[in-house]
């Protein structure tokens, strides 16, 4: 295919494409392959990827393999992320818009609401909720679709985020129940919520050159916290217990090895903790309640089990 194509007169089906392509990214280092081709042919064909499957023997013209070719240069030779490529990526069954001024939703993100529907456990309960950080607004609409009489607001530093996050809301037909503010965490908001959660920047400066080349294209300041990377998990632990309703919940997303210091820190100012792990096995969500006894050394560990 120069670069992607033989001879300028061969004709190549959507079978023989997905083929070289996939050969192509296993080449290169793709960490998916197939799944990645799959999805860029489908964008570049304005179909979805069961049609692929459904039209394999099906020729790809001039024009469509154009397309095609250039998505296919920008992942294999830039490594920009599928989901900046076709400017969406699904999160707990939800299908959202994502842009470079994002951070695109990942699966382990999905812990983060289950362990936040866990601290709203009536699902047709009046609930105030907030999501610092909301970057597309993943967390937050999740955690609406959940809970349909929950109102959450939605903060983020970046007006950019923001711009995203309202046009998913109004997509999905949630923006009345979602409110948006420009914020630097929870500077400026009071108290009185049910559930605070936060997908803050947690990874630290050392880590920058060990990490995928994919990253590069994502905003750093909802990647690299400082130096430890849990200065923004510090300033929450101190921030946001005071922003709780009686008995009301928090969720921090982490890395696995953050967990143990979160729960120090929770502990300390009074809250119940509890740590949920990912579909692999990994601490990835620290929580906490107010006003429940117990011992604070002790935790409960959860497994999450998805979305949707």
């Amino acid at each position: 295919m120069n670069g992607t194509a033989a001879a300028p007169d061969r004709v190549w089906t959507v079978l023989e494409l997905l083929r070289w392509t996939t050969e192509h990214f296993r080449a290169r280092g793709i960490e998916t392959p197939r799944l990645d081709a799959e999805c860029l042919l489908a964008h570049a064909l304005g179909t979805d990827r069961l049609r692929l499957y459904l039209e394999f023997d099906k020729p790809v013209v001039e024009r469509e393999r154009a397309a095609f070719r250039s998505l296919v240069r920008a992942r294999a030779g830039e490594r920009v992320p599928v989901a900046l490529l076709t400017g969406q990526r699904e999160f707990w069954s939800l299908p959202l818009r994502v842009s470079p001024d994002v951070l695109i939703p990942r699966p382990d993100t999905e812990t983060l609401v289950a362990a936040a529907l866990d601290l709203l456990p009536d699902h047709g309960a009046p609930a105030r909720v907030l999501d610092l950080g909301t970057g597309s607004g993943a967390v937050a609409l999740a955690i609406a679709k959940e809970r349909p009489r929950a109102v959450v607001l939605a903060t983020d530093r970046s007006r950019d985020a923001l711009r995203i996050a309202q046009q998913n809301a109004e997509t999905l037909g949630m923006a009345a129940r979602i409110h948006f503010l420009r914020g630097d965490w929870a500077a400026a908001i009071a108290g009185g919520f049910d559930c605070v959660v936060a997908n803050p920047p947690y990874l630290a400066e050392s880590e920058r050159a060990a990490l995928a080349p994919e990253l590069a294209h994502e905003p750093v300041v909802a990647l690299f916290a400082g130096p430890t990377g849990l200065e923004a998990l510090e300033q929450l632990c101190r921030d946001v217990p005071a922003l709780l309703a009686p008995c009301g919940g928090l969720a921090f997303e982490l890395a696995p090895g953050q967990a143990g210091q979160v729960q120090l820190w929770l502990s300390g100012a009074g809250l119940a903790t509890a740590v949920h792990r990912d579909l692999a096995g990994r601490a990835r969500v620290v929580s906490g309640r107010a006003g429940v006894r117990r011992n604070p050394r002790r935790s409960v560990m959860f497994q999450a089990d998805g979305g949707g």
